[in-house]
């Protein structure tokens, strides 16, 4: 691999911030993140792209710092995706093979993964992940990994993620015009869980909930296998819409209010305190006490909660979440909030932090749950990485004319993202735009 393929850059297209990122991995197998940069985002709603000039000039701004401060040029990033439209089915396939007495191999598993890519979905919708869960081998079940076991028929169910044609397209339009091509399309709760949750939880049973400004992202986990994914449609912002309506004041306001003052639990907020908010064009100043401040708060949170709740309940793993959940995402500082989820869901809280898998080295403001989702796009980004790394050996040891290296090769863990098919015809269409920027 050249030198510049250690290096990993990504862009989280949120609600209310686009976030540029670059990662390079060190030798002990972590990653330090060498530049990250935010702005706030004004063209997308609830996770989907609404205006692509306003989006292109988010990401352009954040990848000229990113570059600037790291000293790093990139073109080729990782990108999230979320939005309400997502959603997941489970889904079951096999092949038989012509002999039981081979080795199954990484080809036969691919072979599975492929398939699934043509089952029917709906007209306007595109398979983004193909996640396998566990694989049968002749009837013997619960095998996680049949590489190398001997068997004629290949079995596995799969945890499929769905997305709408067009928000997928207008990311990538959005990308293509900063100049920027896009590697691949990662779903968000996929990727902060990489950054958050440990080996353990995963094991253990554990939820992630990434509260963001438009959506709130849940992955289930249990026994080390993603159970469920599925993103809210509500975030920190309709908390920001309720104060504003709540106490009758500007929109700033409200979203400072929240931010300096606010509390996710009514009851142990003080009575007595009171916050003044200068009138609107020389009115009187409202006077807005920090308990009621923090009722409003924890009512819109609660309904937040509870479909994150049922979430939980819909995967069929409640009972079996040891780790409880892990609280990430900008809203997860607000103050009180790990209670008000214990008092919700009756589970352990931890609050996420994405460094558990980053080198020291690393630039010290990524140390924040705003940056989980960007993060874990640049671990994920490695894993892709990696997985081609190693078919750019086999192919290096079957042909001496190496791949051409930009080009991630087709790879397997059903990462491979049905962008690969309409990437080139962006590419055409987006190369009078590249050569103007």
């Amino acid at each position: 691999m050249s030198h510049n393929e250690h290096l990993v850059a990504a862009v989280d297209i949120g609600t209310t911030k686009v976030a540029s990122i670059i990662g390079k991995m060190k030798d002990n197998g972590k990653v330090e993140i060498m530049g990250v940069s935010k702005t706030p985002s004004t063209g997308i709603k609830r996770g989907v792209v609404q205006n692509i000039d306003e989006t292109v000039s988010a990401i352009k701004k954040t990848v000229n710092e990113v570059q600037s401060t790291s000293g790093v040029t990139f073109t080729n990033v990782f990108v999230g995706i979320a939005g309400q439209h997502i959603k997941t089915i489970r889904n079951r396939g096999y092949i038989n093979r012509n002999s039981s007495e081979d080795e199954i191999t990484r080809e036969d598993i691919e072979a599975l993964i492929k398939e699934m890519y043509n089952i029917s979905i709906d007209v306007g919708e595109e398979i983004i992940h193909v996640l396998p869960q566990n694989f049968i081998v002749d009837n013997e079940t619960g095998i996680k990994n049949p590489v190398g076991m001997l068997g004629r028929r290949v079995e596995a169910n799969f945890h499929i993620v769905i997305g709408q044609i067009t928000s997928a397209r207008n990311i990538g339009k959005c990308i293509n015009k900063a100049g920027l091509t896009l590697n691949e399309l990662i779903l968000q709760p996929l990727a902060s869980s990489t950054a958050i949750l440990t080996a353990d939880e995963k094991e253990a049973g554990v939820t992630l909930v990434d509260i963001g400004g438009g959506t709130t992202d849940v992955a289930v986990y249990y026994d080390d296998i993603i159970r469920h994914t599925a993103v809210i449609p509500f975030g920190g912002d309709v908390v920001t819409k309720d104060i504003k309506e709540g106490c009758s004041i500007l929109q700033r306001q409200a979203e400072l209010l929240k931010v300096q003052y606010g509390s996710a639990l009514g009851d142990l907020a003080r009575e007595d305190e009171v916050v003044s908010i200068p009138g609107i064009s020389g009115r009187e100043p409202k006077e807005i006490s920090l308990k009621s401040l923090a009722y409003i708060i924890q009512s819109r949170l609660e309904e937040i909660l509870n479909a994150v709740l049922y979430e939980i309940e819909n995967s069929g793993y409640y009972d079996r979440l040891s780790a409880g959940i892990v609280v990430t995402g900008g809203g997860a500082l607000m103050k009180d909030l790990p209670q008000l989820v214990k008092f919700v869901t009756g589970m352990d809280v931890r609050l996420g932090y994405p460094t558990v898998k980053l080198a020291s080295e690393s630039v010290q403001e990524v140390n924040d749950p705003i940056f989980s989702t960007s993060v874990g796009l640049v671990l994920e980004g490695y894993e892709i990485y990696r997985q081609n790394q190693e078919k750019y050996e086999e192919q290096k040891e079957q042909e001496t004319e190496p791949e051409e290296e930009n080009e991630p090769v087709e790879q397997e863990r059903g990462k491979r993202n049905f962008f690969s098919k309409i990437k080139d015809a962006f590419n055409d269409i987006f190369e009078e735009n590249d050569t103007e920027m």
